[in-house]
């Protein structure tokens, strides 16, 4: 039993487990202690000082975020001291910071705006000295300013233990010093595999996504131009805490009139091809079981994901399936069968996707999604970029009518929905899987054993088909790509004998993608998993091979799952990293 202690915070003694941080016994106070570099889902860094207190009886001042609390600690947390030095902490960090609030993606987003507004720090009267940098432009998804790092080392954090990437390091000392990349040769150059994490944890605007709004106006104010969009489930989940709303509901009616007020011709959605994958991935799975094929099968949806494989896991290239992901699947769709369904020329159609999700951005250029004949989807909104359109429009979101998605690809499942929470691609599957091999639908459609937050879910199940015999599937879900690659590591020794693995490169899956709101935390991520499994829980059809725009294209378009057409436009194949053609990448990308 963990042994508690008594601490004064201001004083107001709380009693806390022995080893609580001063901040954490404060938080429990209720007592307000400022934080730059501190994030709660990360471990402190104790960079930036701002945390700083006092104590009764002492000369002595201690870091918060980083400190243990002690038996009888008596704390301050407030004093002209701590305020001018807090300041003056703040004037250090912005002598060396370029302050360009209205131009900067993370205005009134921002910590470091919010701290000097906090404490009324002017610029203007401290020395600036800030030696500008060019920027790093030349990643898929991703922009680096290092004008406006601050060296907090969330990103370092994020990227080096959270994800096991390794593209960020430290480099410089003092005032020179920044975070970097390798040899400084820039994102692109690095093993970065776009999923954004850094850009959700970074305070300041130092990171933030390619741009693709600007794009995306231009084609919806081109009358020639027949621009198609989708939407990716966690999108509903997350609209409406931006805009005052219950974070806890789903927001996809709301979503699909802000869509249509602000100029799409067509509002389809994702879901409509997450039911989709289903088909193809668990037909692939079944296929795979039943003539001795290559398992375990490893999910596709992910292109963070995909990356991280074909970095350091290339030979697992033969496990990943071959599905396209959904958005990719969509894309090629509305070049092909929406586009021969309502007679428009597909060179006509601007194909859009909103994502949760900054490695979509890359996804989208890779040269081998082009197999409607044109590239599949021509640019990714992420969900802050879409936020930005909904503003910029004048759009009151909280107050807008329901609408509903338009028909051919608008249909969709609970199965669909519950792709953007870790687990959900593989309770779907399992959903429709088990019909297929048994000839009925499971007794409870709630696969709770795949489900939550845990990095690490495995599960057996008991399948007793038609064809084979009872079978045990043995799964398991990983979500964040520190824990994708002990599983990695488990399948490569040999150690954990799997039939099927999902992996989402983003801690949560797609809810926590790298395109969702700045500083959204593990519990954001875990509250608007919550509300997909809701509206799974409430929709009418929860299975994908219940769809009935997904069994419609099958019938009039694609033929049945795995057909010859539906691999021609639905899968494709992966690469090790170093064999990519980077200048041809390179080329397509930068047209965006």
């Amino acid at each position: 039993m963990t042994k508690l202690i008594k601490v004064s915070i201001d004083g107001l003694e709380v009693e806390v487990p022995d080893g609580t941080t001063i901040l954490d016994a404060a938080k429990k106070a209720k007592k307000y202690i400022p934080t730059l570099c501190y994030h709660p889902d990360l471990k402190p860094t104790a960079n930036c000082g701002l945390c700083v207190v006092e104590f009764e009886n002492m000369d002595a001042t201690k870091r918060a975020c980083s400190t243990p609390a002690w038996e009888g600690m008596k704390v301050i947390t407030n004093s002209n001291k701590l305020r001018k030095l807090r300041k003056s902490l703040l004037e250090l960090i912005l002598s060396n910071h370029d302050v360009a609030c209205p131009t900067c993606d993370q205005n009134n987003k921002c910590e470091l705006q919010d701290l000097a507004n906090l404490f009324n720090v002017d610029d203007s009267i401290f020395p600036k000295i800030l030696k500008k940098r060019p920027l790093d432009l030349d990643s898929f998804s991703i922009v680096r300013d290092s004008n406006k790092c601050i060296s907090c080392g969330r990103c370092l954090i994020v990227c080096q233990e959270i994800q096991t990437v390794y593209a960020l390091t430290e480099g410089g000392r003092g005032f020179d010093k920044v975070i970097t990349t390798s040899f400084d040769k820039g994102m692109y150059d690095s093993p970065c595999v776009n999923c954004g994490q850094c850009t959700v944890y970074c305070p300041v605007g130092a990171l933030r996504e390619k741009n693709h709004k600007d794009f995306v106006w231009e084609a919806l104010l081109d009358k020639s131009k027949y621009v198609v969009v989708q939407e990716a489930p966690a999108i509903r989940a997350t609209l409406g805490e931006e805009f005052g709303m219950n974070p806890e509901e789903v927001t996809v009616g709301k979503m699909y009139a802000a869509l249509h007020k602000l100029g799409f011709d067509r509002v389809f959605d994702t879901n409509f091809s997450a039911d989709l994958t289903i088909m193809e991935e668990g037909t692939e799975l079944i296929t795979r079981i039943a003539t001795g094929g290559t398992l375990p099968l490893i999910t596709s949806c992910c292109p963070g994901w995909v990356s991280f494989m074909e970095t350091y896991f290339p030979k697992r290239a033969e496990n990943t399936s071959t599905c396209k992901s959904p958005q990719q699947m969509f894309g090629t769709l509305v070049k092909t069968y929406f586009a021969e369904k309502e007679k428009i020329d597909p060179a006509n159609i601007v194909s859009v996707s909103i994502m949760p999700c900054t490695a979509k951005k890359f996804e989208l250029a890779r040269p081998e999604m082009k197999d409607s004949g044109y590239q599949d989807v021509d640019y990714v909104l992420t969900t802050r970029e879409f936020i930005k359109m909904i503003k910029e429009a004048g759009i009151d979101f909280a107050t807008l009518d329901e609408q509903k998605a338009d028909n051919l690809m608008g249909a969709y499942t609970g199965a669909g929905t519950i792709f953007g929470a870790t687990g959900g691609v593989m309770e779907a599957a399992i959903r429709t899987a088990y019909f297929v091999l048994v000839g009925k639908e499971l007794d409870d459609l709630d696969i709770k054993a795949v489900r939550g937050m845990t990095g690490i879910k495995e599960a057996t199940l008991t399948i007793p088909t038609k064809d084979f015999g009872e079978i045990k599937l043995n799964v398991v879900v990983a979500h964040g790509l520190s824990n994708a690659r002990q599983v990695m590591e488990w399948v490569e020794s040999g150690e954990k004998d799997y039939h099927f693995i999902e992996i989402m490169a983003c801690p949560g899956g797609c809810v926590g993608g790298g395109g969702q709101p700045y500083g959204s935390s593990i519990a954001d991520r875990a509250r608007r998993g919550i509300s997909l499994y809701k509206e799974d829980k409430d929709l009418p059809k929860r299975c994908s091979h219940q769809n009935p725009d997904v069994n419609k294209c099958y019938e009039d378009f694609l033929g049945k799952p795995n057909s010859e057409k539906a691999h021609k436009l639905l899968h494709t194949n992966y690469f090790e990293r170093s064999k990519l053609n980077g200048e041809i990448i390179r080329e397509i990308t930068h047209k965006h």
